[in-house]
C-alpha cells in the first residue's frame, strides 16, 4: 500500500529498473496522450505544460491568452504540432480545475528531474510570458513564479534577471508609477 501511495506521488523507483523516478499521475495522464513522443520526453513536455499551467492559475483563473501563451511555449520551445500543444494545453486546463495543485508541485519536481541544463535556463521567462500575456503581471503570479523558481533550485538573482524583461508588465511597478504621477508620495513635514 505505501509502495503505491509513494509511486503515484513519484518517490519510487519505476518498476523497469531503471532508477528514475515515477512519472506523477497528472504528467503520465498528459505523457500518454503525446503520441510518436519518446516516453521520456512526453513525460518532460507533460511536467512543462503543468509546470507553465501553474503561472496560469496563479491567479486562480487561466485566461485564454495565458492558455494561447502556452501553447504557442509548448510549439517553440517543446517541438510540439499546434495539434499537440492545443491538447496538451486543453488537458492541463481542465486537469487544474479538477484536481487544483498538488499535480502541479509534484510535475515541477519531475520538470527539474528531467529537464536539461538548456531547458532549466528557458524556464523562467516563459513563466513570466504566460503570466504577462494579458498584459499585467499581478503579484500574486509574481510570488508563484518565484516558488517554482525556488523548487527548480533558481537563485534569487537569476529570478531578478528572468523578471527584469517583463518590467513594464509588473502591477506592482505600475502602482508605484501612479501613485507618484498623482502625488502620492508621502508628504513631508
Amino acid at each position: 500500500m505505501l509502495g503505491k501511495i509513494l509511486g503515484a506521488l513519484g518517490l519510487v523507483a519505476s518498476p523497469n529498473g531503471d532508477g528514475a523516478a515515477t512519472a506523477s499521475p497528472a504528467v503520465q495522464a498528459v505523457a500518454d496522450r503525446l503520441d510518436g513522443l519518446d516516453p521520456q520526453r512526453a513525460r518532460l513536455v507533460a511536467a512543462l505544460a503543468l509546470v507553465l499551467a501553474r503561472a496560469a492559475r496563479a491567479d486562480l483563473e487561466s485566461s485564454g491568452r495565458e492558455l494561447a501563451v502556452i501553447a504557442t511555449i509548448l510549439q517553440a520551445h517543446a517541438g510540439l504540432t499546434a495539434d499537440q500543444a492545443d491538447l496538451v494545453t486543453e488537458m492541463i486546463s481542465q486537469r487544474h480545475r479538477l484536481f487544483g495543485v498538488s499535480d502541479a508541485y509534484v510535475a515541477t519536481r519531475e520538470f527539474k528531474r528531467l529537464a536539461s541544463a538548456r531547458e532549466l535556463d528557458c524556464i523562467l521567462r516563459c513563466l513570466f510570458a504566460v503570466c504577462a500575456a494579458d498584459d499585467s503581471i499581478a503579484l500574486v503570479e509574481e510570488e508563484e513564479v518565484r516558488q517554482v523558481a525556488s523548487e527548480l533550485g533558481f537563485t534569487h538573482e537569476q529570478f531578478v534577471a528572468a523578471r527584469s524583461a517583463f518590467r513594464d508588465q509588473r502591477e506592482v511597478l505600475r502602482g508605484l508609477a501612479r501613485s507618484r504621477s498623482q502625488g502620492g508620495g508621502r508628504s513631508r513635514g
